[in-house]
């Protein structure tokens, strides 16, 4: 397997309006679609993706606690990945004592591709995406 770099970073926002302005005006990102379901903006970010996500929607509020000392603001990092062998994937993650569980077809900075949910040793939730194909349907982060 190689990191070919970060697909995309979710941040958790108390006020979405604010920070989608701070990300398109101040930092210059550009609005790449918005998914209402799960109360998330997609900005374009060079060749990656940050996704704005409202504490107070669906995704978001399965984080806990909107961003502050008490709540995270950082819902998961992706980062993209080749070959996305999954049966590899699987042999090499639980030889460290990891079940990847479920193939999911996620939306990201090339568009949609299979990927693996996982979380780090401190409990960091990692996304791990492999190359996209162009499908219709699917809104999940």
């Amino acid at each position: 397997m190689q990191i070919l770099g970060i697909d995309h970073v979710v941040l958790r926002c108390r006020d979405l309006g604010v920070m989608l302005r701070f990300y398109t005006d101040v930092l210059g990102c550009s609005f790449t679609k918005r998914n209402e379901r799960l109360g998330m903006i997609h900005l374009r970010a060079g060749k990656s993706q940050i996704d704005l996500v409202d504490a107070d929607g669906a995704l978001g509020l399965a984080g806990g606690a909107p961003p502050g000392k008490e709540g995270h603001n950082v819902d998961h990092i992706c980062l993209r990945i080749e070959p996305f062998d999954v049966e590899a994937l699987r042999v090499h993650f639980l030889n460290h004592g990891i079940d990847l569980g479920a193939v999911h077809q996620n939306f990201g900075a090339e568009g949609y591709g299979s990927a693996f949910y996982l979380k780090d040793p401190e409990g960091n939730s990692l996304e791990l995406k492999g190359p996209s194909v162009q499908q219709a349907g699917r809104d999940d982060a």
